[in-house]
């Protein structure tokens, strides 16, 4: 099964509850995991099942950059807030470079999550 990643900054986090709630039956088709705080509110306001990695602060998106490097990840959703992200929140830093050396599509805004599911799809 297709496997995907979710994570977003806290200021994007309505965004990204937003695009699971709009594009819902074709996320319903892949495998799902998202660091900890954004996993919980995607499983309280979908239908969606999420498996939940530690919350970003404790390490989640190293566990899914692990993910990305072991070869069981087909794609990255990463909504970053470019203007304001706090210091404790995840840097996409490490996990652009592994999904570049693994070649795993990233999307880090809404257009190109759009087309990353999308593209998984076909």
């Amino acid at each position: 099964m297709t496997r995907i990643a979710l994570i977003a900054h806290d200021r994007k986090k309505p965004d990204l509850i937003e695009f699971a709630q709009t594009h819902e039956s074709q996320l319903r088709e892949y495998d799902l995991i998202a660091t900890g705080t954004t996993g919980k509110r995607l499983r309280e306001e979908t239908d969606l099942e999420v498996e939940r990695m530690e919350s970003g602060p404790h390490g989640g998106d190293l566990m899914i950059g692990a993910e990305v490097a072991a070869g069981d990840l087909d794609g990255v959703v990463f909504l970053r807030d470019p203007l304001r992200a706090q210091p404790h929140e995840p840097d996409i830093s490490a996990l652009l470079r592994i999904c570049d050396v693994r070649d795993t599509a990233l999307a880090t805004n809404l257009a190109s999550a759009a087309f990353l599911i999308e593209g998984l799809a076909e």
